[in-house]
Order: C-alpha cells, then sequence, then structure tokens
C-alpha cells in the first residue's frame, strides 16, 4: 500500500513538472507571438511621442488608448519584459508604419529611429515668410529674437545689414524638439558655401564690386522670373542697365520697399523716394529682397550675352525682352494693354 502510495506520489510530481512546463512553453509561445502580432495601424502613418523617462507600461497604456494595440497592455508588458527589454527605449517621437509589430516596434524605440520632419523653405520668399513657416511648426522650438537679433545669432559676419537673401532655400529635415535656430544656421551655412562657390567662378567684368552686390541681383533676378531658361536673360538686362548707369526699374524691388503692400503697384508707388525704389535711385536696392536659389546666384554671375535693356511679362510665365525703349512700349502695349 505504502509502494503505491509513494508510486501515486511520484508519478503525480512528474505529471504536475510536465504540466507546468507545459504550461510555461505555452506562454512563453504565447507571449512571443504577441509580440509578434501587428500594431492597428491604417493606410495613414502614425506618430508617437515618447517622452524621457516614460515607462513601458505607459507606453502600452496609450497604444491601447489610441486604438493601436489591441491587447491587454498588463500581458502585453509581461510578454514585452519576457523577450523585448522595453525599458531601454529612447525618448522622441517615432513614426508607426502598417504592418510593424510590438517587437518592432519595441526595436525602433530602442535604436532611437525617431521621424524625421521636414520644412521647405522656397526660393523667392522674404525672411519674415520664412520665419512664419518655420514658427508655425509644431516640432520646430520656436524663435524668440527679432530678426534684427537673429543676424547676430545666425550670421557669422555681423557687417550684413539684414538676414534677407542670406539663408538657402532648400528642404531641410529635423527631429522633433530641434531648434529653429540650428535651421537658420545651417541655410546661412548652405548659402555662403553658395554664394562665395559662386562669386569665384563668376564671369569677368560684371559690375559688383562684392559677393553681397551679386547676392542682391540673384534676389532681384529670383523675384522677376520663376522659368529657368529666362534667369540668365534677365541678369543680361540688369547687368546692362547697370553698366550704361541706367537705373534697373524693377517693381518686385520697388514692391519691398512698401509697408503693408495690397498687391497693387501704382504711379504714386513708383514716384515714393524709398530706398528699394529702383524707379528713383541708382544702382542696386541696399539689401537683397528675397531669397535667392543657388540658379539665379549663378545666373547673376553668369549673365547672358545680350543687348537687351527691357523686358515685360507675356502672360504665360514668360517675357518678352526689347533692345530699344521703342520696342519695349510695343511689347507693353500689347502684351500687357490687350493693343495690336
Amino acid at each position: 500500500m505504502v509502494a503505491k502510495l509513494k508510486q501515486f506520489i511520484l508519478i503525480s510530481f512528474f505529471a504536475g513538472i510536465f504540466l507546468l512546463t507545459l504550461f510555461a512553453c505555452g506562454g512563453a509561445y504565447w507571449s512571443h507571438q504577441l509580440l509578434d502580432s501587428p500594431l492597428d495601424i491604417g493606410d495613414e502613418p502614425v506618430l508617437l511621442e515618447i517622452k524621457p523617462g516614460m515607462h513601458a507600461k505607459t507606453v502600452l497604456q496609450q497604444l491601447k488608448q489610441q486604438e493601436i494595440w489591441p491587447h491587454s497592455s498588463e500581458l502585453s508588458y509581461v510578454a514585452s519584459r519576457l523577450w523585448a527589454n522595453p525599458e531601454r527605449m529612447q525618448a522622441g517621437v517615432y513614426q508607426l508604419q502598417y504592418g510593424q509589430t510590438l517587437r518592432q516596434f519595441w526595436q525602433q524605440l530602442q535604436a532611437g529611429r525617431q521621424h524625421q520632419f521636414a520644412v521647405t523653405l522656397v526660393e523667392g520668399q522674404t525672411l519674415m515668410q520664412w520665419l512664419e513657416i518655420i514658427g508655425a511648426h509644431d516640432y520646430l522650438q520656436p524663435l524668440t529674437s527679432s530678426p534684427s537679433e537673429l543676424l547676430k545669432q545666425v550670421a557669422s559676419d555681423a557687417s550684413w545689414p539684414s538676414l534677407e537673401g542670406l539663408l538657402a532655400p532648400d528642404t531641410y529635415h529635423f527631429y522633433a524638439g530641434t531648434s529653429a535656430l540650428k535651421i537658420l544656421r545651417k541655410a546661412y551655412k548652405t548659402q555662403q558655401q553658395r554664394l562665395y562657390g559662386v562669386w569665384e567662378d563668376r564671369a569677368d567684368e560684371l559690375p559688383y564690386t562684392e559677393p553681397y552686390e551679386l547676392l542682391i541681383m540673384a534676389s532681384i533676378i529670383e523675384k522677376e522670373t520663376g522659368l529657368t531658361g529666362e534667369r540668365d536673360k534677365v541678369s543680361s538686362v540688369f547687368v546692362n542697365r547697370l553698366r550704361k548707369g541706367m537705373r534697373l526699374q524693377s517693381d518686385p524691388t520697388t514692391i519691398y520697399g512698401i509697408a503693408d503692400f495690397d498687391g497693387n503697384l501704382t504711379r504714386a508707388h513708383l514716384r515714393e523716394e524709398t530706398a528699394y525704389n529702383t524707379y528713383r535711385i541708382d544702382g542696386l536696392p541696399p539689401t537683397p529682397i528675397a531669397m535667392p536659389s543657388l540658379a539665379s546666384l549663378r545666373a547673376a554671375a553668369h549673365p547672358a550675352t545680350t543687348d537687351y535693356f527691357y523686358f515685360v511679362a507675356d502672360g504665360s510665365g514668360g517675357h518678352v525682352f526689347s533692345r530699344t525703349l521703342e520696342e519695349h512700349n510695343k511689347a507693353v502695349n500689347r502684351y500687357q494693354r490687350g493693343m495690336n
């Protein structure tokens, strides 16, 4: 009887061990499979912010609240602790993609593969327009300085009168929390490289005494035309006028000098004496009037060889170029006043 009892106890013991092993293996398999379950991401990627010191349980609860993860956050945390070491995650803003699993999510956070944001600063726009674009971006640390203070913080040369024109149009990539000042400094450095590279390679006998004058001219070209094939012709008109001692008579420069311009350039505006009214001043205006592209810098440095002194918009995005005032007036009558 005693022998049978011992046998029963021994069998029960091993059966229990077997069942516990089976249960553990099943639990391990289930938890392993849970980590390979996909997050519930729709067609559009989802952004998720991981704050410094955030606990993995809190992250899972956040996924649950946003209906990204349909499973129990408690059980998911246990599974994650077993197989994914979730506490090693790095703070930042991450983009979650369709088909991504919980395991891949933890790996993404551990590697710090944050989402890269982008801000596009377009050629032909002004410094104030760029500051508005930068200030409206949710993931950039905002600027707190005035434009004049920004000049000192961004530019390495304190002699520049303004940041206008000194920043390179481009698309700039950054991580959440990046200072907007860092973007401006990068744009300044890039524009300096472009400007001085173009200056060193410029054509002979241009009417510029320094790179800054070329930059001013490039900004005017940028505002006058957006057509690649026209930039060097527009440049030639202004260079020809400067060489002859003629005023530039550029509408965009005049408009830049008008406070609260409403879009209607009048005769009174053209008669007004401002530093930027090239109908009233000789030579170039005192600063650039916009942010010029590399293409416009190159056009300023390499104008086409022409005998053009005038141009007028043809109504289709291009311009008609003229050698004489008589030709120009005919083009104005035809394309601007609708006269044959």
